[in-house]
């Protein structure tokens, strides 16, 4: 049986910096439902598809946009994830820092973008201040984390172990995590315990071009139902999927992507009918004690790769 974590990033963005106390409430609308003229695609979507295959999904919530624009908005995200019966845990993206209206650091009046552009004294603040918004929004258990652009390093381990968080999904082969200070030599494609916090990174395979992480939106349904399999025959503990909260949308956020919805429903398709050998599993009352075991990257064969270019290009052309 191979434990399969669908996770996805919730998160909201105004187009820019300027002008976004009047940006957020169309913002919202795009990135949390996802309003397009043949129905919504976003956040209660996702959930709906889910729940209906008897899935979880792991939803991981950027909180530090309520400290500008207030905690409804946070507690309407939250309470819709668990009213659907999935996991709340933790995101963040620094961004938000110094658009909050009230100080969230002493010294934090400029715009840096990833959290391990921090200390660790202010990562362990942020993350305690973001996990209490979570909470405060009606969240429970929170007890895993991923890092915004997976932009974390060594000091997020021991800023999450300082706030008795003990999981965190922030390691990516393909972006950051060798540079990360993480288990320095070496490359992790499966969970380890490391300062007191088990690791659950990124699943990463070779696609014959390079090394990729597995999203939602970049592999076709062959690679992850092949890449699924593969790890299921490895022996594996953990497959870790990443996905969006607006990833069923296009671009622009102003239709759906067919290539994607499709894709995203043959997923769950394909793991309910094969719940014999894959369960799709969270962090919440999970014991963090991983074999540390490293298989390295799973491969995915050129041909899928074709395939790939060929939907990429169908959906920049039509999408």
């Amino acid at each position: 049986m191979l434990d399969v974590f669908i996770t996805v990033d919730v998160e909201i963005w105004c187009n820019g910096w300027k002008d976004i106390d009047s940006r957020f409430p169309d913002a919202y609308r795009r990135y949390i439902h996802g309003p397009t003229a043949s129905g919504e695609f976003g956040l209660p979507y996702q959930l709906r598809v889910l729940s209906e295959h008897g899935l979880t999904g792991v939803f991981f919530v950027e909180p530090l946009f309520a400290a500008r624009f207030g905690r409804q908005p946070l507690a309407d995200i939250v309470g819709m994830i668990r009213s659907a019966g999935h996991e709340v845990q933790l995101h963040l993206h620094p961004e938000w820092i110094d658009e909050a209206r009230q100080p969230l650091l002493q010294r934090a009046q400029d715009k840096r973008q990833h959290l391990g552009f921090f200390s660790l004294d202010e990562q362990t603040e942020l993350l305690r201040q973001a996990r209490a918004m979570l909470v405060e929004a009606g969240a429970a258990d929170v007890n895993a984390f991923r890092a915004g652009s997976f932009g974390f390093n060594r000091d997020t381990l021991l800023a999450l172990a300082a706030n008795g968080i003990p999981f965190d999904s922030s390691y990516n082969a393909t972006m950051f995590g060798p540079e990360s200070g993480v288990m320095p030599g070496m490359l992790l494609t499966d969970p380890v315990l490391c300062d007191g916090v088990a690791e659950y990174p990124m699943t990463v395979y070779r696609d014959g071009r390079g090394l990729r992480h597995t999203q939602l939106t970049s592999c076709t349904s062959a690679e992850l139902e092949g890449l699924l399999w593969q790890a299921l025959e490895q022996g594996r503990e953990a497959f870790v999927l990443l996905s969006h909260g607006f990833e069923l949308l296009n671009t622009a956020k102003t239709r759906s992507d067919p290539t994607v919805v499709e894709r995203f429903q043959r997923l769950c398709g394909f793991l309910e009918r094969n719940r014999d050998s894959f369960r799709t599993a969270g962090f919440a009352g999970r014991t963090p004690t991983p074999s540390g075991t490293q298989h390295g990257p799973l491969t995915s064969p050129l041909h899928r790769t074709g395939w790939r270019m060929l939907e990429q290009a169908y959906r920049r052309r039509y999408g």
